[in-house]
C-alpha cells in the first residue's frame, strides 16, 4: 500500500468512527449530551462539535484557506445563553454537516497524489495568531490522530453515562465488517 492509500484508509477510518459515535450519541437525552466532565471539552456535545470543527478547519487549510473558522466553534454558545451565529443546535444539524464535510474530504483525498503530501500548507492559528507551515502528510496524519485522541474521550465519557453498547472504534473492527 502506498504513502496516499494508506492516508485515505486512516480518513475512511476516521469517518466511520465518526458515525459510529453519532450514532451512540443519538442514544443519550439532551441533558446526558450536555452533561458536564473534566475531559475533552467538556460534554459529549462540545467534544463531538470540537471534532467536527478541526475536521472542517484543517480540509479548509489543505484547500487554501489560511485562516479557516467554522461558524458556531467553541465556545458554541454567548453569555446568556444566546446561540452564535450559525452554530449548530442539535445532533441532526451536526449529522448532516458531517456527511456533506465527509463527501468534501473524500472528494479531496481522492484527488490526493504523492507528490502534493510533501507540499506545505500555511495556516494562521485562531487563538495564537502565529501564521505556521505545515506538510499536507503531517496535517492528514494530524486529523486522524486527533481524531483518535477526541474519540476516546468520548467514549469515556458515553462510558461514564451508561451507555450499553459503546461504539467499537477500533480500525481492525472496520475492516472486518466491510
Amino acid at each position: 500500500m502506498d504513502a496516499v492509500a494508506l492516508v485515505r484508509r486512516l480518513h475512511q477510518h476516521r469517518m466511520w468512527v465518526n458515525g459510529q459515535l453519532v450514532e451512540a450519541a443519538e442514544s443519550l437525552s439532551a441533558d446526558q449530551l450536555e452533561h458536564a466532565f473534566p475531559i475533552g471539552q467538556g460534554s459529549v456535545w462540545k467534544s463531538l462539535l470540537h471534532l467536527y470543527a478541526a475536521e472542517y478547519v484543517w480540509l479548509e487549510a489543505l484547500m487554501g484557506d489560511e485562516s479557516p473558522v467554522v461558524p458556531g466553534d467553541l465556545p458554541n454558545r454567548l453569555p446568556g445563553n444566546q446561540e452564535a451565529k450559525g452554530a449548530m443546535t442539535s445532533l441532526g444539524e451536526l449529522k448532516d454537516h458531517w456527511s456533506a464535510l465527509d463527501e468534501r474530504w473524500t472528494s479531496f483525498l481522492d484527488r490526493m497524489t504523492e507528490a502534493q503530501l510533501s507540499e506545505l500548507v500555511w495556516k494562521t492559528s485562531t487563538r495564537t495568531k502565529v501564521r505556521q507551515a505545515t506538510s499536507q502528510s503531517d496535517i492528514l496524519l494530524h486529523v486522524c490522530t486527533h481524531a483518535h485522541y477526541t474519540t476516546a474521550q468520548v467514549v469515556n465519557m458515553l462510558r461514564q453515562l451508561g451507555v450499553d453498547s459503546l461504539p467499537d472504534a477500533m480500525l481492525i473492527t472496520m475492516s472486518r465488517s466491510e
